[in-house]
């Protein structure tokens, strides 16, 4: 039986570079780091890693798995990525639930930065 997600992870050529991307310019708190092969990010509700192991496997912001970080202030955070000169591949747009918009980490993945409506 599945009982939870257990991490979202995404591929990565130069480890550093992305470090740099996920704990700088997102803020994520680094909690464990196997050897600079394996990196997590463990947050209130899942774990999210970043990995040069995993063969075979490249970036990509068109094709695999995406994973969406919640945000108390979706303009606040546009604003921020853009002036560290983050790519923006999707604008702000809205949904009945939520505001969103997609960025591009520096290997290339997306990254959808969310903020939910009040109420949701």
């Amino acid at each position: 039986m599945i009982k939870h997600i257990a991490f979202t992870m995404y591929p990565v050529v130069d480890m550093a570079r992305a470090r740099k991307f996920y704990e700088e310019d997102l803020g994520l708190a680094l909690t464990k780091n196997f050897n600079d092969a394996w990196v997590e990010y463990h947050l209130e509700n899942g774990c999210f890693a970043i990995t040069t192991m995993a063969e075979g496997v490249k970036p990509s912001l068109r094709a695999g798995g995406s994973i969406a970080f919640e945000v108390d202030d979706l303009d606040a955070t546009l604003k921020r990525l853009k002036d560290r000169k983050v790519a923006v591949k999707v604008e702000p747009f809205e949904s009945p639930v939520c505001r969103m918009f997609v960025a591009a980490d520096p290997e290339g993945n997306a990254v959808t930065i969310h903020q939910k409506k009040p109420g949701h």
